[in-house]
């Protein structure tokens, strides 16, 4: 069985962070590990309490990690703090890792800096180029190329900016279109400047928590089993929408998606087909 290992945070409702790594990377079809930088308190309303792991800690997770199951992708998710940042570096290096997937949470969805300055330069110093693909929105592509908010507003202005990106890091983007330049239409770009479109149909269906982690995740994950990038990225498109499109409906804000739609048995059987 092929491995991955997410690096992020916990998220105590299940929605986003190691959680729907996890479950993203098993229904993808590899054995899922994890590398915690960050307890959190929240559920579908919001965050209530962080508490970070010291990067002695996170340097312990990660070196027990690699030297018995060495994951075959790595998948780094939402890192605060420049010590953070530096450990991951300076293991993935001292592994030599693979197939590292870099989801840049940086920008919440209502515009709000969710890492300070010092981080961001620690991020795009150490961490970016070791990525194998990093996968902004639009809002933390305009931080990573320097742009005031608002600058990216139309194809063209995306496809300039996963320019800028790849050949400042050396390394493939993925840029997510859906932060209102389009309906879901996302844009990868290679070093070698060769780029495709993967266009979508934005599902109507409210509750979104974790998206970002979920698709980076399904990469990972696709990368992991072997397949090139233009097809993990396909893979990992069509299972976010399978998962958005089972309306699954919990919590009193925007809920989690259904990572375990597509999962069929006999242990697998939701608790409504259970019922009839």
């Amino acid at each position: 069985m092929r491995t991955a290992l997410t690096i992020a945070g916990s998220d105590s409702s299940g929605g986003a962070g190691i959680q729907a790594d996890i479950k993203t990377m098993m229904a993808n079809g590899v054995y899922a590990m994890s590398a915690i930088t960050a307890l959190t308190a929240q559920n579908t309303t919001g965050v209530t309490a962080i508490m970070e792991a010291t990067p002695e800690f996170l340097k312990e997770q990660l070196d027990n990690v690699f030297t018995d199951i060495r994951p075959d992708a790595v998948k780094i998710g939402m890192v605060a703090s420049s010590g953070l940042i530096e450990t991951i570096a300076d293991r993935l290096t001292c592994y030599k890792a693979e197939n590292v997937v870099v989801d840049p949470v940086m920008v919440a969805t209502s515009g709000a800096r969710l890492i300070g300055e010092d981080a961001i330069k620690t991020l795009t110093a150490k961490l970016l180029p070791l990525a194998s693909v990093v996968t902004p929105n639009i809002p933390e592509a305009e931080v990573l190329c320097g742009m005031d908010a608002g600058t990216i507003s139309t194809e063209d202005d995306m496809i300039r900016a996963a320019k800028h990106i790849s050949e400042t890091y050396d390394c493939a983007v993925l840029l997510k279109g859906g932060h209102s330049v389009n309906d879901a239409n996302d844009l990868l770009y290679r070093p070698d400047g060769e780029y495709k479109w993967f266009r979508g149909k934005r599902i109507d269906n409210p509750n979104t928590h974790g998206t970002g982690c979920t698709l980076s995740s399904a990469i990972a994950s696709n990368l992991a089993r072997g397949y090139d990038l233009n097809t993990a990225v396909e893979l990992a498109k069509d299972y976010i929408s399978g998962a958005l499109a089972a309306m699954l409906d919990l919590g009193k804000g925007s809920g989690p998606m259904d990572h375990g739609f597509d999962m069929t048995g006999r242990f697998a059987v939701h608790s409504a087909q259970e019922a009839e």
